[in-house]
């Protein structure tokens, strides 16, 4: 291992365990056991614990790092339609690097705009409540808790923020993703935890352990086949001169993934979902207890909403960040086509007409594996949350991760190719 790879390593390492910290320094004025006894109760089928999910059990405590990295990706997402639906935004982002960075200094404003906000109402929700027990969340509410968890938690949020920046400048993989990854796997320790109690308790036989076990085994080769499968469209160049120089024609082909989108439609469907749930949680009528349990993981009614959703934002996304229209205009501009096909529109619509299908393959797939814990929980009866949002992200950030440290492996080995050929040439 070269020394760059070991420091880098070394800082993405430090930096996880710097947020590790965080995750249990817990804001003033909060009954921590009060606080975890109303998650496990309140929080399932909310916005609250798909937070509390991604925060790796931070939220649960309401702790300094509670937000996590939410309100970043938040933002950098608002940003990222931002450059589709404005103009200004979009000229901002052509301007090369000093656009880029105009642009991430309004994420990180947006970040804390929306961190503020999130915070204000976790600490205006808790404030009143109680355990089953009668026990209050809040020791002493007011004004000045609010304040003192708004700026806190907003603290925090930036500091993670940072962290997951200097993942990605000094470690390796994307910071935001790798806080994320570290956030749920996490949270994962207690499912597992919570399989093997259910065996030693006799809820689930060992055979039907083993079939769960291959069961995620199968699920996530079955995410990594399909994450990494793309259709190639046979791209042809013709020959071409660059100034006095003439380059010849070459084959080649354009990658078009079947999950263009990523984990974006299952999480935007499952937030859009849990808003109602969330606000129904602190209505104590009977037709509220009604409705929120319809709209749990668990109700027919949810499942059947968030396939519509997921397949609504995997063609809504696709549209957004993929443009064949663009893609055509690129291929004529550097004297590329489609055989077959005619340049410019008749591509377009050949792009358009691929990758709709391959959105409709992603919206099935995607479907599909969200909507796998429900029927592990039905079948199995275990209370193991195996699939969905959750899986989709760890996988996706791990070969993601992989893909980045073979990169650097490969420009390591080529840089000293080239410095090994230098040094030859010099004593020739």
């Amino acid at each position: 291992m070269d020394s760059q790879l070991r420091t880098r390593l070394l800082w993405l390492f430090g930096l996880i365990f710097v947020f590790k910290i965080g995750t249990h320094i817990p804001t003033p004025g909060v009954d921590g056991q009060a606080l975890s006894s109303f998650f496990n109760d309140r929080s399932q089928g909310t916005v609250f614990g798909l937070m509390n999910l991604f925060s790796g059990g931070a939220l649960e405590q309401l702790s300094l790092f509670g937000l996590g990295i939410g309100p970043y990706i938040s933002a950098s997402i608002i940003m990222q339609l931002a450059t589709i639906m404005f103009p200004s935004v979009e000229r901002m982002q052509k301007e090369g690097e000093h656009g880029r960075r105009q642009i991430t200094q309004i994420t990180r404003y947006l970040t804390v705009g929306i961190a503020l906000l999130q915070a204000f109402i976790i600490a205006s929700q808790l404030e009143g409540q109680t355990t089953r027990d009668g026990a209050p969340i809040i020791l002493q509410g007011g004004l000045a808790f609010r304040l003192t968890a708004m700026m806190l938690l907003s603290a925090g949020a930036v500091f993670v923020m940072w962290i997951g920046e200097q993942i990605s400048e000094k470690g390796i993989g994307n910071g935001s993703s790798i806080i994320i990854f570290v956030g749920i796997a996490s949270s994962l320790i207690s499912g597992v935890n919570s399989l093997r109690y259910s065996v030693e308790n006799e809820q689930i036989t060992i055979a039907g352990a083993l079939i769960l076990t291959l069961l995620m085994v199968g699920v996530v080769a079955f995410i990594v086949y399909m994450e990494q499968g793309h259709r190639r469209v046979p791209i042809q160049y013709t020959k071409r001169m660059v100034g006095k120089k003439m380059y010849m024609g070459q084959d080649s082909h354009l990658p078009l993934k079947i999950n263009s989108a990523g984990v974006i439609p299952p999480i935007f469907a499952n937030t859009l979902i849990l808003f109602p749930a969330t606000a129904l949680s602190f209505v104590s009528a009977e037709w509220a207890a009604t409705a929120r349990d319809s709209l749990t993981p668990s109700g027919y009614l949810f499942n059947i909403l968030y396939v519509a959703f997921i397949v609504f934002f995997c063609f809504f996304y696709t549209a957004v960040t993929t443009n064949p229209s663009d893609l055509a205009d690129n291929l004529r501009r550097f004297g590329g086509y489609i055989p077959g096909i005619r340049p410019g529109k008749a591509t377009s619509e050949y792009l358009n007409t691929i990758i709709t299908r391959l959105t409709f393959s992603g919206a099935i797939y995607l479907s599909a594996v969200c909507i796998l814990p429900t029927i592990v929980i039905s079948t199995f009866k275990v209370n193991f949350y195996f699939g969905g949002t959750t899986l989709l992200i760890l996988v996706g950030v791990a070969l993601d991760t992989m893909s980045q440290l073979q990169a650097h492996l490969l420009s390591q080995n080529y840089d000293g190719f080239l410095k090994n050929a230098r040094l030859r040439g010099r004593k020739a």
